[in-house]
């Protein structure tokens, strides 16, 4: 598989600016939250996850891009390419439809797996930051590079899953952190790692069928691994081959600094 070009990487750029502009423009939608169909993944479709995934596609179009796409919403779609667009319309849509400023649009251009994700770019449909990387390139917020925070003990500030279906080791690992967040947006919250904000991230609920998709991390896998850091399953196990489909669900535990995450597990945390 051919890498990615500057000119692919700007696509991603302006899809997700575009995105940003639709789904700011239906801020006074009053259906804006309303079920509209039950999305290829299982999951019911919100018509401000539609009107997300329908820009997207118009953008392809005026890009003159012949991607095949991934989506949350409308499963696979074969536009007749030899690249694949993995994409979360709105990552953190239950943030967006409450007002809660975090969520994004999430975009990876691969082929089969995490592996050979080539390019990733994570818009703030809030904020309109960008993080992105391009594999072997390294890891940029607006424009800037960034590179993970080396591990400070007791300093730490992780973003962890809580709520009603996460799990003990989700429990664990927020009562050894300085600080915890859990802002609902796992590109986002991994994106805090890639940057240094944050020194963990970890997502892990009781039953398989409530864990992440391939669309919620694929970008932000190849931005955080090309910031310093590193991202697994909970029990560690490599995420390279989790394949890019709407098939599996996995847990995830990133960290920027390998200090850390060996010191975590040794510790008991996980």
């Amino acid at each position: 598989m051919s890498g990615t070009d500057e000119g692919e990487l700007e696509t991603l750029i302006r899809i997700g600016y575009a995105v940003r502009h639709a789904v700011r423009q239906s801020g006074s939608s009053p259906k804006r939250g309303d079920i509209v169909a039950m999305g290829a993944a299982g999951s019911p479709t919100e018509e401000l996850d539609r009107i997300a995934e329908a820009q997207i596609f118009a953008s392809l179009e005026e890009e003159g891009r012949d991607w095949n796409v991934l989506s949350e919403e409308a499963g696979f779609v074969q536009r007749g390419g030899s690249r694949l667009l993995v994409v979360d319309p709105v990552d953190g849509s239950h943030n967006a439809l409450r007002g809660f400023p975090m969520s994004t649009v999430s975009l990876a251009l691969g082929t089969r797996s995490l592996s050979d994700v080539t390019a990733g770019v994570v818009h703030n449909l809030d904020n309109g930051v960008t993080h992105w990387a391009v594999k072997g390139q390294g890891a940029f917020r607006d424009g800037h590079p960034i590179r993970t925070r080396a591990w400070e003990a007791r300093t730490e500030l992780f973003c962890v899953n809580l709520g009603r279906h996460s799990t003990a080791k989700a429990a664990r690992l927020a009562e050894r952190g300085r600080r915890v967040r859990s802002l609902g947006c796992a590109s986002l919250e991994l994106a805090m790692v890639a940057q240094g904000s944050a020194d963990a991230y970890f997502f892990e609920n009781d039953d398989e069928g409530r864990n992440l998709r391939v669309t919620d991390i694929a970008a932000a896998y190849l931005i955080v691994r090309e910031a310093g850091g590193g991202i697994t399953d909970s029990a560690q196990s490599p995420l390279e081959e989790f394949p890019l489909s709407l098939d599996r669900r996995t847990s995830v535990f990133a960290w920027g600094d390998p200090t850390f995450a060996q010191h975590a597990v040794t510790e008991g945390y996980l």
